[in-house]
């Protein structure tokens, strides 16, 4: 009897330490640049456009394309969000300066996250998550990860392709049009 139990705890314990863990991205949050908590869960069924951000870059004008598309798309279901990262020595000092900015200059109202590392192993689990299933990272700034209703990663997308640009618009198109199953 005790042996029987003895195994049942161990195969027990084992199938825990194998459960698979989700694989999407509802399971993080991070800091918000208003300085409460951005969590993914709060955005299920939606399609994401997580975009890694800086303020004094040469693609810094893609805020006002992203927020653009944000509002256009909005009622479709696409939520753009910006995580604005000084890992490439461009952002500002501050979650208040990077907000004011944003809010100033482009008329950003779209979530962002705080001040965050996206690359590399110091970077939010998030990016970790994204590099361990694409074997990706951001290279430069306003790198972009899609992420469709199911939480799940559509594809990644580099600088050059603009919130305007055919690449990322037919993504986004494809992943608004598909219902949440």
């Amino acid at each position: 009897m005790v042996l029987t139990r003895r195994i049942l705890l161990a195969a027990a314990a084992t199938t825990t330490a194998l459960a698979p863990v989700p694989q999407d991205v509802y399971r993080f949050e991070m800091p918000s640049i208003d300085e409460g908590v951005l969590r993914f869960a709060d955005y299920r069924g939606k399609v994401l456009l997580v975009v890694n951000t800086a303020s004094y870059c040469g693609y810094t004008p893609q805020y006002k394309q992203l927020e653009a598309l944000h509002r256009d798309m909005a009622s479709r279901g696409l939520l753009v969000i910006g995580i604005p990262s000084q890992d490439f020595g461009q952002e500002k000092g501050s979650n208040a300066e990077v907000k004011a900015f944003c809010e100033l200059t482009y008329g950003v109202e779209f979530p962002m996250a705080g001040l965050s590392r996206v690359v590399g192993k110091a970077a939010v689990p998030f990016y970790r998550w994204v590099k361990d299933e694409r074997d990706w990272e951001p290279r430069w700034n306003f790198y972009k990860v899609l992420i469709g209703r199911d939480g799940k990663i559509l594809g990644t997308f580099s600088s050059d392709d603009t919130p305007d640009s055919g690449r990322l618009r037919s993504a986004i198109e494809a992943a608004v049009n598909q219902p949440l199953a």
